[in-house]
């Protein structure tokens, strides 16, 4: 194991950590005040929302939208391949603020069109970092792969520890879930309850493409880290079998 290798062992150690940590008592008056933000938006904009997930899943399975031009890095070093991952997360993050500041300065309307327009580019974010780490998303099980790292950056505390303990099991997971049946619409509930309450403010008229912009960035990286260190689990599993 060489330097670069000990310092990611150590990040990945208190990434875990964080997974497993309990939201403060202000984080949870967050999420209240969030709910409370939640019910003020109109039924469509849900109805948005959870066809857009309902379709990405879908998509995701079937392998038919979210492709990459860039195939399985092989014979790299994990810091050469994270050097890639890295250089394709600051241009997704570029890209998510740029169309969520366009799209929020138009109100709700255009506030509306950012959520799908956000999960593409989430999508097409996570096919390119499996794609950097060597694994091949041609393979039907990598892209539920990907479909738990999605769902492990938006979930509930609860939700969130149970996902991870299958990604640290991935061998054993996948095994029972290639026949088992997708709930979209709890993802779709998921995510959306994840969306920090400035994200729904970006459907207000004045104050969205700030705020757009700002929080399509933090989406993107806080999605970026999750997914290398989700990869970071598989590599490591793979040395230690």
């Amino acid at each position: 194991m060489n330097e670069y290798e000990r310092m990611i062992r150590k990040e990945l150690q208190a990434w875990e950590k964080k997974i497993y940590r309990r939201n403060t008592l202000a984080s949870r008056y967050v999420k209240s005040f969030q709910t409370k933000v939640n019910e003020k938006i109109p039924a469509k904009i849900h109805q948005v929302i959870t066809s857009s997930m309902k379709q990405m899943v879908k998509a995701v399975l079937l392998g038919s939208e979210y492709t990459t031009k860039q195939a399985p890095l092989i014979n790299a070093s994990l810091e050469e391949r994270e050097e890639l991952v890295r250089e394709k997360l600051q241009a997704y993050k570029r890209t998510a603020s740029i169309e969520g500041a366009g799209t929020g300065a138009g109100g709700l309307l255009l506030g509306a069109v950012d959520f799908p327009l956000l999960l593409t580019i989430k999508m097409k974010l996570l096919f390119d970092v499996a794609s950097g780490y060597g694994f091949n998303v041609k393979e039907y099980s990598e892209r539920l792969y990907i479909l738990h790292l999605f769902q492990l950056a938006y979930s509930s505390d609860k939700k969130r520890i149970e996902i991870y303990e299958k990604i640290k099991k991935w061998e054993e997971t996948k095994a029972l879930l290639l026949h088992e049946e997708i709930d979209w619409y709890s993802w779709q509930q998921d995510y959306r309850d994840h969306i920090d309450f400035v994200k729904l403010f970006q459907l207000m008229p004045g104050i969205g493409a700030v705020i757009g912009a700002v929080a399509n960035y933090k989406l993107l990286e806080e999605l970026g880290q999750t997914a290398m260190n989700g990869y970071r689990i598989r590599i490591n599993n793979r040395r230690n079998t």
